[in-house]
């Protein structure tokens, strides 16, 4: 206004001045013809001689072109003052954060607030079309390839995190970023596509999947696979290690003003409390989110030695303990830096590790060391002949197995690790990755009151994977209740996907029990590997029928068959509604010494309660449908018959 005011000021004297000239021409007519004629004639104007009509042509010229200029300059000045006004405008919102964006800067607030609108409205189809496509995590089918593997932003207080305007209410928020959390999002928005979910997470990068980190990742071909993260399967597909690229996402300040709702994942933030009466929680940076639906998917922390963390600063700098990207970043430039790496451990994680690495020694020429207390590879998991086979061979992968390895102690002397062992035996090497197991991340059970398991660990949660009313728990973090086979809990890819899946299922109001038995894998190499399911221990009795295995019993010939790199996705469970047995005669129970494939049945009580297929794929849903039938089995060769071992 004041601006207009000022503008008016400028024009008033002209405005003024035209006025006079226009009376003084009518008054020197009038003095001349002794009146003032009522009407002059336009033909005058414009084909009357010189005198007074020539002059009023001049003096129509100087008002046209007064009126002209005055309007001229009415236009840039109200123009300039508006674009001053929007720089300041736009100053402004930078200044207390409120504004959408730099690039915005120079645009009217109405022009500003049009493009926000359309680009939320260009996005939420994209979001709502990516959350209708086939999970990969159910069907198989590969993630769409994403233009960049750069993770989001980390959050904190000089990262272009600090600044988003978070949500201060969600309908359903998601503790960690996992697979449980992911595969959560993905059966909410399937049943509620309108959903507005945000997972918070407090690692840097989008939710992905973990098996390849200690498998094909370290088989790739690609020298810069570290920073793609993509990696081919056994059967040859290159796929990426993340289950959607950042476009599939929406950011966390859109997710409120989102129509059709969306999943946000917001990156480097941990929730420190949480308080269940408020239904809110509290990240480290002390913002505060209250939601309607909350599910607690904060899986685990790898374990360590104690002797390790007794050991001082020099040795824990020379230790890997691997769970996350980067961890496998890091211990693949140490290995390719360091003449010898020692890998204390003789489970899933560490066998595969230690055979992945000793693979990549016969080019190096790096010494690979694997240690554990066990008579053999994998002893708490299969019978003693079978753990023994498996030892011989990843010793054949180039990998020195020292069995039956207590550590007492490890030094660090003259840049290098000396591991002693209580029976006296001295190990040296450079570098310990130490995969010793996993430790559930309860963190949040004393400020939410939350029950933890005393024997198995976890949040406890009933058989809907509930802890409260509004508090869903999945994945490795959920002590849960199977109502097959008791309290257990699982820390595993396959039991991530189907407990995330049914929790948010039961989010949106499904009500469903946890009975879907969940698998495991473990592949030593692309040439032997195992599927198990149920409760797989040593210590319980077991029967084993072997056959003679054939090129295509393989991890590499089974992705290779089914299509799919995860073989869990693979998993139908019509497959088992009428499993038709074999009309081979099976062989009677035989432990050779080779054991090319087969099927290991635990038992307890008669009753079958664990399978595992070795080199043997794509029958798990017969293994899942003898184990919910619970029938003791007077002749478990004939049970063996309904996996066709002994055929081909």
């Amino acid at each position: 206004m004041l601006k207009c005011r000022t503008a008016c000021k400028k024009i008033a004297p002209l405005a003024r001045a035209s006025s006079t000239l226009c009376r003084q021409n009518v008054r020197r007519t009038g003095i001349k013809h002794g009146r003032i004629p009522p009407h002059v004639p336009a033909v005058n104007m414009a084909t009357g001689p010189a005198g007074a009509s020539r002059e009023n042509q001049f003096y129509v010229l100087l008002v046209g072109a007064t009126c002209l200029g005055g309007t001229i300059y009415t236009y840039q000045t109200v123009t300039g003052a508006q674009r001053r006004y929007d720089e300041r405008f736009g100053v402004l919102h930078q200044v207390t954060n409120e504004e959408i964006a730099p690039s915005a800067q120079t645009e009217s607030p109405a022009a500003e607030a049009i493009g926000t609108a359309e680009a939320v409205s260009q996005s939420e189809p994209q979001a709502a079309s990516a959350a209708e496509e086939p999970s990969p995590l159910s069907t198989g089918a590969e993630a769409a390839p994403s233009e960049t593997t750069e993770p989001l932003p980390v959050g904190g207080p000089d990262s272009a995190l600090a600044s988003l305007k978070l949500p201060s209410h969600v309908p359903y928020l998601l503790i960690g970023g996992g697979t449980a959390s992911f595969a959560a999002a993905r059966s909410i928005r399937a049943r509620d596509p309108g959903a507005r979910v945000l997972i918070v997470t407090d690692e840097p990068d989008l939710p992905y999947m973990r098996p390849p980190l200690s498998k094909e990742l370290w088989f790739a071909d690609d020298p810069a696979v570290t920073e793609t993260l993509r990696f081919k399967q056994w059967n040859g597909k290159e796929r990426s290690i993340y289950f959607q690229p950042p476009s599939f996402y929406i950011s966390p300040e859109e997710l409120s003003s989102a129509e059709n709702g969306g999943v946000a994942v917001f990156t480097g933030r941990k929730v420190v409390h949480m308080d269940v009466r408020g239904n809110k929680v509290q990240l480290d940076d002390n913002t505060e989110i209250s939601y309607d639906k909350c599910l607690i998917a904060t899986g685990g922390v790898p374990r360590n030695l104690q002797v390790l963390e007794r050991a001082g600063e020099e040795v824990l700098n020379k230790t890997t303990l691997f769970r996350k990207i980067d961890d496998f970043r890091s211990l693949d430039k140490v290995s390719r830096n360091i003449k010898s790496i020692a890998v204390i451990g003789g489970g899933f994680l560490g066998s595969e590790l230690a055979c992945a690495l000793g693979r990549r020694s016969q080019d190096s020429g790096l010494e690979v060391i694997q240690l554990f207390p066990e008579k053999g590879n994998m002893g708490k998991v299969l019978p003693e002949y079978l753990s023994n086979w498996t030892t011989n061979k990843v010793k054949k992968e180039g990998v020195k197995v020292i069995s039956e390895a207590l550590v007492k102690s490890v030094t660090c002397k003259d840049d290098q690790l000396e591991i002693q062992l209580k029976d006296g035996r001295l190990v040296k090497t450079d570098h310990i990755v130490a995969a010793v197991g996993l430790e559930p991340n309860v963190d949040l059970a004393k400020s939410a009151g939350l029950e933890v398991d005393s024997d198995f660990g976890g949040f406890r949660v009933n058989a809907e994977l509930q802890a409260r009313s509004n508090i869903w728990v999945a994945g490795d973090a959920a002590c849960f209740y199977d109502i097959r086979l008791g309290r257990r809990r699982v820390e595993h890819h396959d039991h991530a996907v189907v407990s995330g899946r049914l929790a948010g299922e039961n989010m949106t109001g499904a009500n469903k029990p946890y009975w879907h038995q969940s698998m495991f894998w473990s592949d030593l190499g692309p040439d032997v590997g195992y599927e198990a399911i149920g409760i797989v221990d040593s210590s319980l009795p077991t029967v084993g029928v072997f056959a003679k295995a054939t090129a295509k019993d393989t991890p590499k010939a089974a992705t290779e068959q089914s299509g799919t790199g995860i073989r869990s996705e693979s998993e139908t469970e019509e497959v088992a509604l009428s499993p038709v047995a074999s009309t081979t005669p099976a062989p009677g129970v035989t432990h050779k010494d080779d054991y090319g494939k087969g099927v290991i049945f635990y038992l307890r009580d008669k009753v079958v309660v664990g399978i595992i297929l070795w080199n043997v794929f794509n029958r798990m849903p017969i293994a899942r449908k003898i184990i919910k039938d619970g029938e003791e089995h007077t002749d478990l060769n004939e049970v063996a018959k309904l996996f066709n071992i002994h055929e081909d």
